[in-house]
């Protein structure tokens, strides 16, 4: 009979699943800056919790869900309504490379994007989707197929653009 392993140690599960909420964090939020800051809160949240895990899933779905979370609870933070563009002195970063699927990916509205994130990057099923995502399984299948329709398009429209050049 074999004994399941306990996972609740903050440094192991940091240094395994802490690319995953990056990701999941940049693919929520679009802006790196912001997935460093959910992450952080993610892994402090860990720290206060100090939950223990059934097993690696567990913790990963755990981490995941939390950090969908976290980038929700930064859309609606009061100083994000009161944020300014930035003025012509500071200096932003490189425009990316015009064209692609990560583009595309880029593209999407938000709720998009952590689906498709989720989906073709983590390799998540719906139902755990659904689960990290606090949605239905339903509403996470339409969100893939009106984000795989929508970047369709803009790859076609992007091909266009190439074309005429």
């Amino acid at each position: 009979m074999a004994v399941e392993r306990q996972w609740s140690d903050p440094e192991e599960l940091a240094r395994r699943y802490g690319p995953a909420v990056f990701r999941l964090a940049y693919a929520r939020t679009g802006s790196r800056t912001d997935a460093e800051d959910v992450m952080q809160e993610v892994f402090l949240r860990l720290l206060r919790a100090r939950p223990t895990f059934s097993g690696e899933e567990h913790a990963k779905a755990w981490l995941l869900r939390v950090a969908a979370n976290c980038a929700n609870d930064l859309f609606r933070a009061p100083w994000r309504k009161r944020e300014e563009p930035l003025t012509e002195g500071l200096s932003a970063p490189a425009e990316p490379e015009r064209g692609g699927v990560v583009e595309a990916v880029l593209a999407l509205p938000p709720k998009y994007r952590a689906a498709v994130h989720l989906y073709y990057y983590e390799e998540l099923s719906v139902e755990e989707i659904a689960e990290i995502l606090g949605k239905r399984p339903g509403t996470i299948k339409s969100r893939l197929y009106r984000a795989r329709t929508q970047m369709r398009r803009y790859l076609m429209e992007e091909e266009q653009d190439a074309q005429r050049l």
